[in-house]
C-alpha cells in the first residue's frame, strides 16, 4: 500500500494557480489560492469555486435498493422521490454515527450515496456487508466522479450562462442530468457553505474542461477559486456538522441535536435501531450535553478540543472553532452541560492555553443567508 496522498483530476489546475496544498483524508487537496479571507467573503457576496473530487460517491442498484438503504440507513430513503436527495446518517448498531451523508435517488432503482472522504471505504464497507440478502448492487464509484461546486449568491446566474438545464426548477436538495458548458453532469443543489449554489457530478476527464468554463462564465459575477479552509469557515457560520469534529461514533445523532433524521416509523427493522430508540429516550430526559454556538468578546481564537468553561469547572468541549470573516469575531460550536446551553447563558468561556476567555452562548447557526 502506497501512502501517497490521492490527487483530484484538477491537480494540476490548482498548481498552476498557485494554490497552498494539504493532506486531507489521504487526499492533496488545495487549501486556500491567495487570501482565505477574500475566498471566503466572495462565496458571502458574489462565488466561489470548489474541487469537492475527495467526497466518496457510492451507486446502490436493483430492485431492492430503498428497502436495503432504508435498512442500511437511519433516514427514510424509500421516501425520497426521483430527482430528490436527503441528508442522513450511517450509524453502527450500537448508535454512533460512522457518516453523514446525501444520499440522492437519480432513478427508481438507483440512488448514489455521497460520503465524507475520510470515511468512504467505512461507509463502502459497512454498505457493503449490510446488503447481504437484498437484491442491490453496492458499487464503489469514486474514481467514476470529479466533482466541482460553485457556491454563492451569484452562483445560479453563473451556471445559468454555461447550461440550458431547468435551474430555477431545480430546488434545494435535489439533482437533474444535464449539459454544463458541454459537459454531461449530475447538477445538484444541497451546498455546504449557508449560501445557494450546486454541485456537479463529472466525469474526471471533463473536470479541467468544466472549471475553466465555470472560471470565464464567473468572472464577470467575482467568481473565485476557493479552497478547504474557507469552506470549513463558511459551514462553521452556517453551524452545519463536520464529520471528525461535531459528529463521531462516540455519539449518536441525538447526542449531536440531529435526532430528527433518524425515521423510526419507516417500515422494518435498521442498524442501530434499538440503540437508537434508547438514545431517544435519554435525550428526551435529560440531554448529557447540547451543541451550541460560542461567540468570543476577545480576539483569541478558540480550537476542537480546548475546555469549555463555568465558574472554575470543565463544562464542556469545543468540537471546532476558527475566526469568522463574517462575524468578524472568533467563533467556535461546542458541546456543553444542559445546564450553560441556554443562549445568553452567563460566566461562560474557553479555556485557551490556561486563560479562561469569555463567551457568549448562542443559538446555532451564526450566520443564516436572507431568502
Amino acid at each position: 500500500m502506497s501512502n501517497a496522498p490521492r490527487l483530484t483530476a484538477l491537480d494540476a489546475l490548482h498548481r498552476s494557480l498557485g494554490a497552498t496544498m494539504t493532506d486531507f483524508a489521504g487526499w492533496d487537496m488545495p487549501l486556500r489560492y491567495a487570501s482565505e479571507r477574500d475566498e471566503h467573503n466572495a462565496v458571502r457576496t458574489k462565488a466561489g469555486l470548489f474541487d469537492l473530487s475527495h467526497m466518496g460517491e457510492i451507486t446502490v442498484t436493483g430492485p431492492q435498493a430503498a428497502a436495503f438503504l432504508n435498512f442500511a440507513l437511519v433516514g427514510n430513503i424509500g421516501t425520497v422521490a426521483v430527482g430528490r436527495a436527503r441528508y442522513t446518517m450511517i450509524c453502527a448498531e450500537d448508535g454512533g454515527i460512522l457518516d453523514d451523508l446525501i444520499v440522492y435517488r437519480l432513478g427508481e432503482t438507483e440512488y448514489m450515496v455521497v460520503a465524507n472522504a475520510g470515511n468512504a471505504q467505512i461507509v463502502l464497507d459497512a454498505l457493503s456487508a449490510r446488503a447481504d440478502g437484498f437484491d442491490a448492487v453496492v458499487r464503489d464509484d469514486r474514481d467514476a466522479y470529479a466533482l466541482i461546486a460553485v457556491q454563492g449568491p451569484e452562483s445560479p446566474a453563473i451556471l445559468a450562462s454555461v447550461t440550458d438545464a431547468d435551474l430555477d426548477g431545480l430546488k434545494y436538495y435535489a439533482g437533474l442530468p444535464g449539459t454544463v458548458a458541454g459537459v454531461p453532469a449530475l447538477i445538484a443543489r444541497t451546498g455546504y457553505t449557508g449560501e445557494d449554489g450546486f454541485e456537479l457530478f463529472v466525469a474526471p476527464e471533463h473536470a479541467e474542461q468544466l472549471w475553466q468554463a465555470l472560471t470565464a462564465a464567473g468572472a464577470p459575477h467575482g467568481l473565485i477559486p476557493c479552497g478547504l479552509s474557507c469552506r470549513d469557515t463558511l459551514r462553521l457560520e452556517a453551524g452545519m456538522p463536520l464529520y471528525g469534529h461535531e459528529l463521531t461514533t462516540e455519539l449518536t445523532p441525538f447526542d449531536a441535536g440531529l435526532g430528527r433524521v433518524v425515521k423510526f416509523e419507516k417500515e422494518g427493522d435498521f442498524v442501530g435501531r434499538k440503540a437508537l430508540e434508547a438514545a431517544a429516550e435519554r435525550a428526551e430526559s435529560a440531554p448529557p450535553r447540547k451543541l451550541v454556538g460560542l461567540i468570543a468578546e476577545g480576539r483569541r481564537v478558540p480550537r476542537a478540543g480546548f475546555p469549555v468553561v463555568a465558574e472554575g469547572q470543565v463544562i464542556g468541549q469545543v468540537t471546532s472553532g476558527a475566526p469568522s470573516p463574517t462575524l468578524g469575531k472568533p467563533i467556535a460550536i461546542a458541546y456543553v452541560d444542559a445546564a450553560h446551553a441556554a443562549p445568553g447563558t452567563a460566566g461562560v468561556g474557553v479555556d485557551i492555553r490556561g486563560n479562561h476567555e469569555p463567551y457568549e452562548v448562542v443559538t446555532l447557526p451564526f450566520y443564516k443567508r436572507q431568502k
